[in-house]
């Protein structure tokens, strides 16, 4: 008995990790590619953004289930003409990313995780898993901080 009551306060008593509304400033401060090359921070990826809502779709042209959520994406797009879309790569290469954008005919902003996984924006976001769907705000809000399918019914509801 005890051995239960021992499990179950312990239980009540861990804290859901809280979800974030904004982001820390080492993801703001992580640096991404451009196709044409050039470094950008995460806060000018924003900056250039503000006052658009946003789906962040971080994903890779290896990614199986990535590629297979593509359709679903195209889909919200078509409904979601207002709102702009970027997409976060974490292929292997510079290379590989820009043929996977065309390969896929991926359409929006794009941008190279050039610190991948386990860099600031990676961790901040807690990565786990691709495909990845994030909704920001206008007013750059996080509304959405962890989708795994572009048709999640809280990414539609958000927009």
């Amino acid at each position: 008995m005890k051995y239960i009551l021992i499990c179950f306060l312990s239980i009540l008593s861990c804290k859901a990790q809280d979800v974030p509304t904004k982001f820390s400033e080492a993801a703001l401060n992580d640096t991404f590619v451009t196709l044409r090359g050039n470094s950008i921070s995460f806060k000018d990826i924003l900056e250039v953004n503000k006052g658009k809502t946003l789906v962040i779709d971080v994903w890779a042209s290896w990614c199986k289930d990535c590629i297979g959520g593509m359709p679903k994406v195209k889909s919200l797009q078509k409904t979601n003409k207002n709102v702009t879309y970027l997409f976060l790569s974490l292929d292997k290469t510079q290379e590989a990313w820009k043929r996977g954008i065309k390969k896929y005919d991926v359409q929006g902003q794009h941008y190279f995780m050039q610190s991948g996984w386990k860099g600031p924006f990676g961790e901040f976001i807690q990565l786990d898993w691709i495909p990845r769907y994030m909704v920001v705000d206008a007013d750059g809000a996080i509304k959405l901080f962890k989708a795994i399918e572009a048709d999640d019914k809280r990414i539609k509801e958000i927009l």
